[in-house]
This record gives structure tokens, sequence and C-alpha cells, in this order.
């Protein structure tokens, strides 16, 4: 036997596995026998990962040392390694033979948590769970009982229960200690944003006004507040030092709020994003217009607080327009107004910094940038859904054809207004297409009413597919010899050859311009295509259509955003007021602007408004805003929702569809 230096009566036998077991100190005689060299051996394996050869020379330990003293040791070390190889079943075995072979064991309770682990890691959380009682009535040790309560917790988070997971790693809370401590804390404080204040408070009503209440509450302020959501932030501390004044947290949440009130919109300032130079400058304009309109307007209401608004130029350049969200920022707007059509990386910018964004673009999916960006402006989905909502449920039409301009706004409206006729069970029988620099049209409207496929050649002439037959054969006609025949009228020998055409659609729908509408409409009548409905976009709202298309274009419809004849009373003020302020009459992006900016000065003026998150909120909960463009709404995604204008041409003129 190999002898040991006399100087040490103990070697420490360093026990660290996954699990965090406890160091396990071995007495030690003064010469080592087999079975202490061959645990040695092990430990210093497993210390170097060299987990297959540590399992093997464990595993050799168990079966010729099964009585000796660290029997439980080496059984707990190949639960560990197995673990550690992702066999999730042969640990559990080796716990299992444990908790069987040696019940009386110090290592007890780390196999049954280890247990209960090797579920965890094998993504059975419903059996951790269900399980976790059992182990908790058979532990006592602190340390056990905070590792099953996070276990448990974890779980919890897993299945998508946060409101339970909270339970649990309060309890792991109140179980540990320094440094265990910050690891509890950081579950707590990602699970308590998952869940709303009503929740928060649910539990801390339950828990009473103990210390892991309060802690809650200061968790999901503070959370907040890292989230830039700093009203939800400001309410949760200032309720969390009232009721808890003592607290070991009451203090940095007091400091907490102090910065907070630096990031307040007191200020109730508007920013606006406009393209006044560039390639959109005339848009951009005429919603200044609007904006300043609204302004004035709403300033002269009275007792209100002042509005400020900051207007920016972009230049029409998207990457101008992210510099001024960031000046924006730093100078406390509220929200922002805009920009116009390119409006992608602004919203990016805006979201990242946790300002309110309304945008004026129909860019796809706008929205989705992220829950601070809005759009107040129609799109070609709500222009086709107002059309065929009312073609199909209210003059009851049921087929209908498409004439489209092949390029992406022809390709974008087709399809749109395709899937929309389909959703409502109509049927598109004809689609044809034509070129942007085509002036005749004759090509694709034939097709559409079966006039542009001539009759095949051996469908010609069909006497010649007799000749050469019998006269006198089955097919010879015999007549009655006492039958005369009646005169021919000379009229009834003209033979028309012209074929007519196959109306089969009760609308045509044309997504194009006015100038190429104006070309198209007439040579429909031309070739016989009338009394057929037509639907066109917005931008069939124009002069130019109807003095193009004259009498042919009478009784089109069209949807707009906005209507400056309406007889809406509210429409007319705006438009006397516009008109006197500004020598023109406004259009659609005026009075969008004019909306945008309004409905954003009445929620920043409101005294309980203080952070932009306050601000997006009363955005989302908009109901009906009563608008020169109508009812305007926002969905959840920050989406507009709005009943568009239906417009019709009688005359020279466009008259509101009732």
């Amino acid at each position: 036997m190999k002898k040991i230096n006399l100087n040490f009566v103990l070697i420490a036998v360093l026990f660290l596995c996954s699990c965090g077991l406890k160091n396990i100190f071995l007495p030690v005689p003064v010469q080592l026998g087999p079975a202490d060299e061959l645990f040695l051996k092990a430990e210093k394996l497993y210390q170097a990962k060299s987990y297959d050869k540590a399992l093997n020379a464990y595993n050799e330990y168990l079966s010729r040392f099964p009585h000796r003293p660290l029997a439980d040791a080496a059984l707990i070390k190949t639960g560990a390694i197995y673990t550690a190889l992702g066999d999730y079943a042969k640990a559990r075995d080796s716990y299992k033979r444990l908790l069987v072979q040696y019940p009386d064991s110090s290592f007890v309770p780390d196999a049954r948590v280890e247990g209960l682990m090797t579920f965890y890691n094998e993504g059975k959380y419903e059996r951790v769970i269900r399980e976790a009682d059992s182990v908790l009535g058979k532990i006592v040790s602190r340390i056990h009982i905070l590792r099953t309560y996070v276990l448990v917790g974890d779980s919890y988070i897993a299945i998508g229960s946060p409101l339970d997971a909270l339970h649990f790693y309060t309890l792991a809370f109140e179980k540990s200690k320094d440094p265990e401590k910050e690891t509890v804390i950081s579950k707590l404080k990602e699970t308590v944003v998952l869940l709303d204040k009503t929740d928060i408070m649910s539990i801390v009503k339950h828990m009473g006004y103990t210390p892991p209440a309060g802690m809650l509450m200061y968790l999901y302020g503070l959370k907040k507040a890292e989230e830039k959501q700093y009203d939800d932030a400001a309410m949760m501390l200032s309720d969390f030092t009232d009721r808890f004044p003592g607290h070991n947290y009451a203090k940095q949440a007091k400091n907490i709020m102090a910065e907070l009130s630096t990031k307040s919109i007191y200020s109730r300032s508007i920013g606006c994003l406009l393209p006044l130079s560039g390639y959109y400058k005339a848009f951009g304009g005429r919603a200044l217009k609007g904006i300043e309109l609204a302004l004035g307007q709403f300033c002269s209401q009275g007792d209100l607080p002042s509005i400020k608004i900051i207007i920016k130029d972009t230049c029409s350049d998207p990457d101008v327009a992210v510099n001024a969200v960031k000046e924006l920022f730093e100078e406390h707007v509220a929200a922002i107004i805009g920009p116009i059509f390119t409006a992608e990386s602004a919203a990016l910018e805006a979201q990242s910094r946790g300002i309110p964004i309304v945008t004026i673009t129909q860019k796809d999916n706008i929205s989705d940038t992220g829950d601070y960006v809005f759009r107040n402006f129609f799109t070609p989905k709500m222009q086709v859904e107002t059309i065929v909502s009312y073609a199909i449920e209210e003059l009851e039409l049921k087929n209908f054809a498409i004439l489209y301009p092949n390029e992406n706004y022809g390709k974008v409206f087709m399809n749109l207004f395709w899937d929309e006729v389909m959703a409502y069970d109509g049927k598109v029988v004809g689609v044809e297409s034509y070129e942007l620099d085509s002036t005749d049209f004759a090509d694709p409207i034939k097709k559409l009413v079966g006039l542009y496929y001539e009759l095949p050649e051996d469908l010609k002439n069909t006497d010649e597919l007799i000749e050469g037959e019998d006269k006198n054969d089955n097919f010879e006609e015999v007549k009655d010899e006492n039958e005369i025949d009646e005169p021919v009228e000379e009229e009834d020998l003209i033979v028309d050859d012209e074929p007519k055409p196959v109306i089969d659609f009760d609308a045509i729908f044309i997504p194009d311009s006015p100038k190429r509408a104006g070309l198209i409409i007439p040579q429909l009548s031309f070739y016989d295509v009338d009394n057929v409905y037509l639907f066109g976009t917005n931008l069939w709202r124009s002069d130019t259509l109807i003095k193009m298309a004259r009498q042919y274009v009478q009784n089109a419809i069209m949807p707009d955003i906005f209507f400056a004849e309406s007889s809406s009373e509210n429409v007319r003020d705006f438009v006397r007021t516009f008109e006197k302020t500004f020598r023109e009459k406004p259009d659609f992006i005026e009075a969008v602007a004019y909306d945008t900016a309004m409905m954003l000065f009445q929620i920043v003026s409101r005294p309980d408004i203080q952070f932009r998150g306050a601000v997006k909120n009363e955005l989302l909960k908009l109901s009906n805003f009563q608008g020169v463009t109508g009812l305007t709404s926002f969905d959840n995604n920050g989406e507009l929702k709005k009943d568009l204008y239906l417009l019709k041409i009688k005359g020279n003129k466009f008259v509101e569809l009732e």
C-alpha cells in the first residue's frame, strides 16, 4: 500500500457537482486502502471533466465496495455525470438507487432535488410541479427548499404561468441569503413584467404588507422604468413608497422617481417630421398647414395648457428623419407626427426610444415595428375592403372583373381586391393587365369579354365538314310533300359576322391613375361593356377623370379618406376655416395631419398625462375620435380603424354615397 505524508490527517475530497453539493471531508487512516485510492482516482477524473473515465471508476467502486462509506457519494456523482452528458433517465436511476440503498445518506436531499431537475431538463415541467410537493415534504434544509422553490418557479414560467411562478420565486426569496438573493431577484424582475398592475396588487394584498410584497412592487416599477414605460413605473414606485416607507428599497425607489421626473413631458410639445424640401416637399407643406390650423384652433379654446410644436424637415430623406427623431427625443417631445410616406427608419428609432409616433404612410406593416408606432393613413387594403363590402353587401353584386396596370400599384390592388371578393364568396371571372405606356386598351378589354381569341380554323365553314357525304344518307331532311316553303325576307339573309361580347361580370375594378382610367373607360363602352359598375381607387377623385371620360364615367365609385364637399358640419367648418386661413381648399393630406395633431393635442393637454407611455396608452384606448376624416380608432397593434368615404361621379362632380 502507498504511504501518505503524515503531515496530513485529513484529505478534502472536493465534491463540486452541478447541483452545488457540499464538500466532503474524508477522515483518512495513515495508509490509503484500494477503495480510497479508487475513489480519489474517480474524483480526479471528474474534476478534469473526463466524464466517461470517471463514470467507469465510480461504477467500479460501487461494484467492488458497495458498503464503503463513500458508496453514496459515488452514486450521487454518477447521477451528476449522466446529467452533464444529457442522459437524464440514467441520472434519475442513480438518484433513485441512492434513495433505496442508502436512505440515511446525507446526500438523500440532493438526490431528491436533482431527480426533480432531470424532469425539468427533459421539458417535463408538469411532472416537476406535480412531484415538488412530495420532495418539499421530505427535505428540511434551507438550501434544498430554496432550490426546489426556484425549480418549480422556472417550471411555471416554462408552461406560461407567471402568476404561479411569482408565488414560488417569492417563497424562494424568503429562504435566500446573499449572494443567492441576487439570482432570485433577477427571476422576480423578469416575472413581474409578465403580469399587469392588477395582478401585482392582488398578490401584494394576499401577502399583506410584508417586505416581500413591497419588493414585488419595487421590482415591477424598476422593470417598467428600464423598459421606458415611465408612467407605469412612476405610479407603482409612488404606491410602493407610500405603502412601505421603511422598506429596504424605499430609498432606491425615491431616487428612480426623481430621475423619472426629468423624463416627464411637462413641456407638452409635439414633434413634426415633415418633408419640407426634397421629393415630397409639396405634401410636407400641405401637412404643415393642417397641423398649424389644428394648433391655432386648439389653443383658442380657453383654459388649456399651452401646446408647442417642434418642426423638423426630413428633406424627404429617411436618414435625416432618423436624426430628427434623436433630436426630438432630447427635446422631450410627448409624441411625433409623421413622417409622410417613407417612415420605416424613423418609426424604428422612435420605438427604440419609447416615443409614440403617428406615421402618415401606406407602408405595409409599419405598425408592426412596435407598440409605440401608429398609422393614421388609409391603406390599399382599407380601400379594397370598403369597395367590396359596398359592392356585395349593398349592391348585391356577385361577379367581378379586374383590369389593372402591370406595375406594383396595380398588382397590389389587384391581389387585394381578388382576395377580398373571395372572402365574401364572390367571384372574379376575369383579370387582365396592360403596360404603363399603353394608350390602346383594346386587347385586354377584348380578352375580358371573349372577343380577343378568334374561332379556330377547324371550326370555321362547317359545311366543309360534310363535303363528300351522301346527301340521301340518314342525315337528309325529308319534307312533308304538302309543306309549303315560306318566303325568306331579304334581311334574314344578312348574317352578322361580328361576335357579341360575353359580359359575365357585374362590375369592373380599375386601380389606376385618373389619366389612364380616363382613356380606358370610353374604350370599354366602345366594346359594348356597358351597364356594369365601375370601381376605382382614391386616385379617381380627380376632375381630370371626369373631363376625359365624361358620360362614360357617370356613377363610377371610389373610396377616399376625406371629402371636402361632405355634408358633415364638422367637415364644413374645417374647410371654411382652412380656406379663410390659407386661401385654398384642403385635401386629404391636410385633413389627416389636422386630425392627427388634434387628437394628440387633446391627449397631451390632460393633467394626468405626464409620460410618453401614457400618451401611447391613450392612443390605443382612443375610440371613435370625431375628426374631419371621420371616426378614428386604433387597434391593439396601432393600425388605423376607420370607415372611408365612398364617392360617386354624378354629372361633373363627385357626391358622397349615403
